[in-house]
């Protein structure tokens, strides 16, 4: 895979990470677009629309609202695509499987946008300080500064992110991909439908409404329906 691809998609993960919480906030850095999207610019939108539709079940619930911070499945969207991507160039898997593979590789490594996240936030937290007492002395420009410092803060945030995720990925991908292919091509079908229940079970835990089986029965064939489509 060309560098300008890995560029290029990590230009993506800064953007949709600044999308998350930082600025805009216009839903493009949900795992279901921004994964399709990540894949197009790769040259393979199915790949990302497998990793974005089945990533996107999992947190439908879990959103950075406030002070909640889960981890990121912004990057683990957009790295799992990667992944998919080029390590299926290099070691000559494709398909479903091999994407599920590293959906299950990079998940865990959605807790480092955790800990990423919360050091953009402390640091953020000290920029709060500047940029009030800059506002009093009347220095506005000083205080704009301290407010695209923090939007750098999250950018930095998202980006090492990605490079972790990226990296660590490829490492297991390119010594355990052999050796793990075959259980997850034979449990497939079974992971396809495990994705959607585990994802509708999350976000009838996170309601409280007495209609849960009406709910229920449409999230499940929402589901589905996305399954069919895949």
């Amino acid at each position: 895979m060309p560098v300008a691809d890995y560029l290029t998609a990590a230009s993506v993960a800064v953007l949709a990470g600044l999308d998350r919480t930082a600025a805009l906030q216009m839903m493009v850095s949900r795992p279901i677009v921004v994964a399709p999207l990540t894949g197009w610019l790769l040259g393979d939108p199915l790949t990302g629309l497998q990793a974005g539709a089945l990533v996107e079940l999992l947190w439908m619930g879990r959103l950075p609202v406030g002070a909640a911070i889960p981890p990121d499945d912004t990057q683990v969207a957009i790295g799992s695509t990667v992944l998919a991507i080029t390590m299926g160039h290099l070691t000559g898997f494709a398909g479903s499987a091999f994407t599920i593979l590293c959906i299950l590789i990079t998940l865990p490594l959605g807790k480092v946008g955790q800990l990423f996240d919360r050091w953009a936030r402390h640091w953020n937290g000290r920029l709060l300080q500047r940029a009030q007492d800059a506002v009093a002395a009347g220095q506005f420009k000083k205080a704009e500064q301290s407010h695209l410092w923090g939007l750098g803060h999250f950018a930095a945030a998202s980006l090492g992110t990605f490079v972790v995720i990226v990296a660590a990925g490829s490492l297991v991908l390119y010594h355990l991909a052999p050796l793990l292919i075959g259980p997850v091509r034979n449990a497939a079908p079974w992971l396809q439908v495990a994705f959607p229940v585990l994802g509708t079970s999350i976000i009838l835990s996170s309601i409280n409404v007495r209609r849960s089986m009406t709910l229920f029965g449409a999230s499940f064939t929402t589901a589905l329906l996305m399954l069919w489509l895949l």
